[in-house]
């Protein structure tokens, strides 16, 4: 391993690489810009692309078709920008094509503070594209999850075929922490999916595998496909069909939805946990200090960290909530991710929010006494 003072953007990059990405389209935004310098700088040293298009909208068609094309993909943005990639972050979602997008999240709505950290862009994130249809959602806490978190975003894009949000934040995107950085033969790396099937056997671009995902062939290496947007057969040509439009969407829902790899959490203090902090992203650096906090003052208070925002973690928040006698979740928005939390939690427990939307970000102190109004309306005190 190599130590390297990086920022959390800047290992957002390195991860990429390090997980096979060659491509890389994307348009300047605050706070996400590291990413595509460093892209810039590093991709043409390991024989791939990097263009700058002339604005979101073409950036991330540019990345669908370098992934049709057989590149691992990439590209990144901020709020305003991921706006404009939503059409096609459909289209990547029915058609099955595999992208990485990462989404460093500023103050919004609007251009709101370009500068400022936030959390607002959760819901965006799960449904900021129309119809129904599933998404990958991944958020790190340091720059070396970063990296590794990178790496799993674009694994699980090509196993699984589909769009992967990376949804970072200002706050770890600017992070600059001294990390040590696995070698090549260090990182796993999931490969590009390829057909089983030659022409001659029947090859269909749309015909799933047993984990319900096709293997659709690469533009170029003599295969006849045929990708759209429109409800498709295995063929990929459009089908004006009940039965094929329900068959179609319950597989790209339950091909997520079954998978056994893709969510993940992290559980500190809490063997003897009676309220719980839940948090993710750079909040969840806060939210730890303030449990910790809570702890040393003889509070029995846990630490549950959302790495995977979706799909969402409800079997593990259900069995949270049947455990504890509250929940505070922190987030850096108006209230977001609560809703999940509550849902999941099912009535088990209250749920507190501690919101925060200034553009400024939580001091421990602040979820510390959100913690102590939950105790006290928990004990009628």
């Amino acid at each position: 391993m190599s130590a390297k003072l990086m920022q959390g953007n800047e290992a957002v990059a390195e991860g990429a690489l390090a997980a096979g990405v060659r491509f890389f389209g994307g348009y300047p935004i605050t706070p996400s810009t590291e990413i595509a310098e460093t892209m810039a700088k590093l991709l043409p040293k390991v024989g791939g692309t990097f263009i700058q298009m002339e604005d979101e909208i073409a950036s991330m068609g540019v990345i669908l078709g370098a992934s049709l094309a057989g590149k691992k993909v990439l590209t990144a943005s901020s709020g305003p920008g991921i706006s404009l990639k939503q059409e096609l972050i459909g289209y990547a979602a029915e058609a099955e094509i595999p992208a990485v997008i990462v989404n460093v999240q500023r103050v919004g709505p609007s251009t709101g503070q370009p500068t400022a950290p936030s959390q607002g862009d959760v819901m965006q994130a799960r449904w900021g594209t129309h119809g129904d249809h599933s998404i990958i959602v991944l958020s790190p806490w340091s720059v070396r999850e970063s990296f590794n978190l990178t790496v799993k975003a674009v694994n699980l894009a090509e196993k699984y075929r589909t769009p992967v949000i990376l949804l970072m934040d200002e706050i770890v995107g600017h992070l600059r922490e001294n990390v040590e950085l696995p070698t090549a033969d260090e990182v796993e790396v999931f490969p590009r999916r390829t057909p089983k099937k030659s022409r001659a056997e029947g090859y269909q671009p749309y015909e799933p595998d047993e984990d319900l995902v096709p293997n659709i062939a690469n533009f170029g290496d003599g295969y006849r496909i045929h990708v759209t947007g429109l409800i498709h057969d295995e063929t990929g040509f459009p089908v004006g069909s009940p039965k094929v439009t329900e068959n179609l969407i319950r597989r790209i829902h339950e091909k997520i939805s079954r998978a056994d790899d893709i969510i993940e959490v992290q559980e500190i203090f809490m063997d003897d946990a009676e309220f719980a902090v839940v948090a993710f992203g750079g909040t969840a650096r806060t939210a730890y200090e303030a449990v910790k906090l809570c702890r040393a003052n003889g509070l029995k208070v846990g630490f549950v960290r959302l790495i995977t925002i979706f799909p969402f973690a409800d079997k593990i928040i259900y069995e949270l909530a049947g455990k504890v006698k509250g929940i505070v979740m922190a987030e850096l928005n108006y209230g977001q991710l609560v809703g999940e939390v509550r849902r999941a939690a099912n009535g088990q427990c209250p749920v507190k929010l501690c919101s925060k939307y200034d553009m400024t970000i939580f001091e421990p102190e602040e979820i510390v006494a959100s913690i102590d109004e939950l105790v006290k309306e928990v004990s009628g005190s």
